[in-house]
C-alpha cells in the first residue's frame, strides 16, 4: 500500500496551526486523531496495525481544536 502526504490545518485555542502527515489513506475522523497528536493529546499509532482507541471530534473540541480541514499535499494529475 502507497503511503500519500496530507496537510491538516486547525485551530486550537485561537491559534491557527498546520502539518504534513504521512497515512495509507485519510478521512475526517482520522484527520480529527492526527490534529490532536499534533496538539499533544493522542496517541500517535505505532503502526497501522495498532488498534488503540484514536481521539473523537467531539473530545478533540473539548480540547480546544476547531475548524479542522485537510486535503491532499500531493498535486494533481491532469
Amino acid at each position: 500500500m502507497k503511503n500519500h502526504l496530507y496537510i491538516i490545518d486547525y485551530i486550537i485555542h485561537g491559534q491557527p496551526r498546520s502539518f504534513v502527515v504521512r497515512a495509507d489513506k485519510m478521512d475526517t475522523v482520522a484527520a480529527w486523531h492526527w490534529a490532536s497528536c499534533d496538539a499533544g493529546f493522542g496517541y500517535i499509532p505505532k503502526s497501522s496495525r495498532d488498534k488503540t482507541r484514536k481521539t473523537s471530534r467531539p473530545e478533540a473540541e473539548r480540547l480546544g481544536i476547531s475548524e479542522m480541514k485537510w486535503r491532499s499535499a500531493e498535486p494533481s494529475v491532469a
